[in-house]
């Protein structure tokens, strides 16, 4: 079912859970796993990461195609940095025929470059930007469910906030249908997002993305790479957290201000959370539970 009508007709808020295809086949019964224990959370749907590469694209199908049997809501993450138009018609093609009808639809980054190579040439491109992605698979299935990522702090490689905003706005109008938020630390940063769509007259759900934090050094890394902004103060306490009892003490202080955050973004009218799991169901559970959305159904309403 298309996710952007399963969100409208939610009526009350829900979860939905990223997962990332293990590497290894040996890594699935344990990761399969995982998701039978987060499914208790009753995701309204689940998405799945999209590695570059023949192989790793097959895992991302291989892994929404069984989520899908399984009877999860299932969408695969596709990218379009580097690739041709025959290549993303014919994983979409595959994706339906294995009946997963969404997509969340992302430019990616260009393959890393090695000592001596030529900067990316985007204007080579097939697909530029993301937006371009959207109105390609709007086109080929117009069935497809699409989503976009949104970022609330602009995108690293954005010149501009303003930019990034127009980029946002135009890919949400080149077809999409929902957009789940890259994760970010300061609810003003989502709230004013979605204030600055509406008022350009978008009203497309755009769901808050809530990443648990699992360790002091891999929100450091996550920081490097997504760009988001982190309030001072919540990084001085996961500072001392973690001096004063390492990991388990970061996750308990990240655990609390996940709680305070995602009950503030379902006040101001988020509607629902999606959960970057990182394939770790223990943290996800009892955020879920302390949130409340550990619920077996949709989520309780506002209060």
């Amino acid at each position: 079912m298309n996710i952007g009508r399963k969100i409208r007709a939610a009526g009350a808020p829900f979860c939905s859970l990223e997962f990332f295809p293990p590497a290894d086949a040996a890594q699935l019964p344990e990761f399969y796993a995982t998701v039978e224990r987060l499914r208790g959370l009753a995701p309204l749907f689940v998405s799945v990461t999209y590695g570059a590469g023949g192989a790793r694209q097959q895992n991302t199908l291989t892994v929404t195609t069984e989520l899908a049997r399984r009877g999860l809501t299932a969408m695969a993450h596709l990218t379009c940095v580097g690739a041709e138009a025959a290549s993303i018609a014919a994983f979409v093609a595959a994706l339906r025929a294995a009946g997963v009808d969404n997509v969340l639809a992302l430019r990616g980054d260009p393959p890393a470059r090695q000592a001596g190579d030529q900067p990316w040439d985007w204007s080579r491109a097939r697909f530029r930007h993301a937006a371009d992605l959207v109105a390609f698979v709007r086109e080929r299935e117009p069935g497809m469910g699409i989503g976009v990522a949104a970022y609330p702090a602009p995108h690293p490689e954005s010149p501009s906030f303003a930019e990034d905003r127009r980029r946002t706005a135009e890919k949400l109008r080149a077809g999409a249908d929902f957009a789940l938020s890259q994760l970010f630390f300061d609810a003003r940063e989502y709230e004013d997002l979605v204030a600055h769509l509406r008022a350009q007259g978008i009203a497309i759900p755009i769901v808050p993305g809530i990443l648990p934090i699992q360790s002091f050094d891999s929100l450091r890394r996550v920081l490097s790479l997504c760009g988001a902004n982190i309030p001072g103060k919540l990084y001085l306490d996961l500072e001392a957290a973690d001096a004063r009892g390492g990991a388990q003490a970061v996750r308990d202080v990240g655990l609390d201000f996940a709680v305070r955050q995602i009950r503030r973004l379902l006040d101001s009218g988020a509607p629902g959370i999606h959960l970057y799991t990182l394939n770790k169901a223990e943290l996800c559970l009892r955020l879920a539970q302390e949130a409340g959305l550990a619920c077996g159904q949709p989520c309780a309403t506002r209060s």
